[in-house]
């Protein structure tokens, strides 16, 4: 998942805004990496989730119904039957600004991004967990950076903006059209961390 989460702006209509009230819903781990799934590889039900999650079908499902009830997953009900149910993601991104929320409400972003940063190491933990086999054009392409740069807000929120413009010049998982011979679904991470500490005396800039 989980990832897709934090754009500010999108002109994608499949797009949802969340509240303080869906952060609530969506703020747990297993969550967002059905919702993951979802987007990533397509309609699914929870069987074939749970066996992906190593979880059993019955935890799922009810996860699977939460997520329903807050809008985010809906029953794809082309290819359900009788004996077993298919859930499609509802959207294609999710989308949320901290200028939103009442400071009353700083509590559900806490722990959604709390969510959001363990899935996002999940991911990580899985593609580093196969880099002795990747082929080698792969391992070329995998990249973990640590950059530490002196900014004001003004300019980290820009930052943020240009990284995503750039993100979208590239082709989304899903989009219409051919998929290139040879591609593959690579995960994007960007994380813009302040590092806000009290003064000091030996710390503080002049």
């Amino acid at each position: 998942m989980t990832e897709e989460q934090g754009w500010k702006h999108s002109e994608d209509q499949r797009a949802v805004a969340l509240t303080a009230e869906s952060m609530r819903a969506m703020a747990h781990p297993v969550r967002l990496q059905v919702v993951g799934l979802l987007r990533k590889h397509g309609p699914s039900t929870a069987t074939r989730l749970a066996a992906e999650l190593g979880l059993n079908s019955g935890a799922t499902s009810y996860h699977l119904r939460q997520l329903a009830a807050a809008g985010f997953v809906e029953e794809d009900e082309s290819r359900g039957n009788a004996r077993e149910r298919w859930w499609r993601s509802a959207h294609r991104i999710t989308l949320w600004a901290v200028d939103d929320m009442a400071d009353d409400q700083l509590g559900e972003a806490a722990g959604y991004l709390r969510s959001v940063l363990a899935a996002h190491t999940l991911a990580a933990q899985r593609s580093l967990d196969a880099f002795e086999v990747m082929p080698r054009e792969w391992r070329r392409a995998l990249n973990l950076s640590d950059l530490v740069l002196q900014l004001t807000p003004t300019e980290a929120e820009r930052l943020s903006g240009e990284l995503s413009e750039v993100i979208r010049r590239y082709r989304w998982v899903g989009a219409e059209g051919p998929v290139p011979e040879g591609s593959e679904q690579v995960s994007v991470v960007v994380h813009v961390l302040p590092d806000v500490r009290e003064d000091t005396d030996e710390g503080s800039a002049t």
